[in-house]
């Protein structure tokens, strides 16, 4: 196979371009056939053949040819890294397609229930992948909390240098060591601060580094978005030397009846949780140990289980919309939770049903750290 060479002609069929094109591409320098044919003709040798199938990848997901040719031409990025990098550019184009129908469907969920969303609402609802739907609300309640960075932190142990998966806007990074972050989502990249890390667009199944490239790897509060947890995690474990992950464990239905809101309002989570591996399936597939994290009754950052003691903060739309959950059960079961709630705090009923959560400072909600 290393000693086949191909003419322009026979590449130009095999490609599904034009001789015009492939001449274009030598002229400029990005592709130049490099072996002659016993006739004396120039042929694409096998590594001519390589680059090229890179540069038409990157050509037909929408690059222009200046950006073509420092892709190619860098010296830091071999073949595996251009195939990794190429499938989870292909990946993140499949899902917000998924994305777009799932928005579509929203909206006619909305209409059939007589609720024509305003102008802003049907312009946002044109395919942004899930994070790019909710990611406006993260600055107003997404925040690092304090008593849970220090947890996931010093699970990080003496590492230097660290890898934070599903980067967000960057909330949980630690600020002493040297972070790279990943996050597949436009929105949220251009949403971290002046000065955060260098964010690199990839998905956990898909991490473009090479193996023990960090000390440590981090994911925090972003498994459960993922296609392939298992796959992300030993991506993870695969590119650093220790990894540390925040999550919660969705598939104990113990958990699901602990926390009121899902069990009395949004039963639909269960739904959302249906056939994600348990945490101690995520734990063994790295090698992990599992540590319980505590909620405290004011926790800074309006993760789903946040605002376990301050009910009244489920029914402020911002709060909502920085949730994934959310977004996800769809705006019917969105409005029915949200006015039981209302109606309870009301009359009384919420505080009488769970009355015994008033004395708690923290609470086990099924957050669960793994650390590897």
């Amino acid at each position: 196979m290393d000693d086949e060479q191909l003419t322009v002609g026979r590449v130009a069929s095999l490609a599904g371009v034009s001789v015009r094109t492939l001449h274009h591409y030598d002229r400029i320098g990005l592709v130049r056939p490099s072996a002659r044919t016993p006739a004396g003709y120039r042929a694409y040798s096998a590594g001519d053949v390589e680059r090229l199938r890179e540069v038409l990848a990157y050509r037909r997901l929408g690059f222009g040819l200046r950006d073509i040719a420092r892709l190619v031409d860098d010296p830091a990025t071999d073949t595996v890294a251009h195939l990794r990098r190429l499938r989870a550019l292909l990946l993140d184009r499949r899902d917000r397609a998924t994305a777009m129908a799932a928005a579509i469907d929203r909206e006619l969920e909305a209409r059939a229930m007589g609720i024509n969303p305003p102008p802003e609402e049907q312009l946002r609802m044109v395919g942004p992948q899930l994070y790019e739907a909710i990611g406006a609300a993260y600055p107003a309640t997404r925040r690092t909390e304090p008593r849970i960075a220090a947890q996931v932190w010093a699970a990080l142990g003496d590492a230097r240098t660290v890898l934070n998966v599903g980067a967000g806007t960057g909330s949980y990074e630690p600020p002493d060591r040297e972070v790279t972050a990943v996050e597949p989502s436009a929105v949220m990249r251009a949403r971290r601060p002046g000065g955060a890390a260098p964010c690199v667009a990839a998905t956990a199944e898909h991490l473009p580094f090479r193996d023990g490239a960090f000390d440590a790897a981090m994911a925090f509060s972003t498994v459960h978005h993922w296609r392939d947890p298992i796959a992300g995690l030993r991506e993870m474990r695969r590119v650093a030397r220790r990894v540390v992950v925040f999550t919660h464990d969705g598939a104990d239905t113990a958990w699901r009846n602990r926390f009121w809101l899902s069990r009395d309002y949004l039963p639909e989570v269960a739904g959302l949780v249906a056939g994600r591996p348990p945490v101690d399936r995520l734990a063994a597939a790295i090698g992990a140990r599992i540590e319980p994290v505590l909620i405290p009754w004011d926790c800074a950052d309006g993760f789903f289980e946040a605002h376990w003691r301050r009910p009244e903060a489920y029914l402020d739309e911002r709060v909502r919309r920085a949730v994934s959950v959310w977004t996800r059960v769809g705006p019917r079961a969105e409005a029915r939770a949200v006015d039981g709630l209302r109606d309870d705090l009301a009359t009384g009923r919420w505080a009488e049903r769970n009355r015994e959560l008033v004395a708690l400072d923290a609470a086990e909600l099924g957050l669960r750290l793994l650390v590897a």
